[in-house]
């Protein structure tokens, strides 16, 4: 019993040790891949590492700056060799400054940005233009719909609620029971008629 008693708090000791290793090991595993596509970290004097650490909430993991939530708002991938972004690229469309090799254009061009600065060996690309607000055409939306910044550059519509389809058009929810009702009849009316010919076939032989 004793001996019970003194090998408990070891025990509890390696449970905790081993939960925060496994929290750590999780929480690595959701780094974005933008993040850590380059070797290295964030430089401590780039102007991503500066408004990392000057907005509350922010910190900064290889070469990203996240939020709590783990969206990216910050990318410096300078002294990296890139001459194409890569497929992981997109993951930074959240991001609100990005430091970039020279060979890699901001991504949406220059006007989706506010300010873009070229250096020697790289360039910054600053503060996301929202093209909602700049494109000055208050139909690009269907009357249901709202407009709404998706990346540097981009934008989508987003119907409103009540409202789906093609444009915005159809009014109340999705029918999803007689979406799935149809199909799942569709569905087995096509097995049974198959089921029927291979089973002819199978007597015929």
């Amino acid at each position: 019993m004793a001996f019970r008693e003194r090998g408990r708090p070891s025990s509890l000791v390696a449970w905790a040790a081993a939960l925060l290793l496994a929290l750590g090991v999780e929480r690595a595993l959701a780094l974005p891949e933008i993040c850590i596509q380059c070797p290295g970290s964030v430089q401590n004097l780039s102007e991503v590492a500066l408004y990392c650490k000057q907005t509350p909430g922010l910190m900064l993991h290889a070469r990203c700056c996240l939020n709590q939530k783990g969206t990216i708002l910050g990318l410096d991938l300078q002294n990296c060799s890139l001459k194409d972004p890569g497929p992981h690229f997109p993951q930074a469309h959240t991001a609100i400054i990005m430091i970039l090799p020279q060979d890699v254009s901001c991504p949406g061009g220059i006007n989706a940005w506010d300010t873009v600065t070229f250096y020697t060996n790289n360039q910054t690309c600053q503060g996301q233009r929202n093209l909602c607000n700049s494109t000055g055409d208050p139909e690009m939306c269907p009357e249901n719909g709202s407009c709404e910044p998706d990346g540097p550059g981009l934008l989508q519509c987003v119907c409103a609620d009540g409202f789906h389809g093609y444009k915005c058009m159809r009014q109340g929810s999705f029918p999803l029971l007689m979406f799935f009702g149809i199909l799942g009849s569709t569905t087995l009316s096509i097995s049974i008629l198959l089921w029927g010919t291979q089973r002819r076939k199978a007597k015929a032989s």
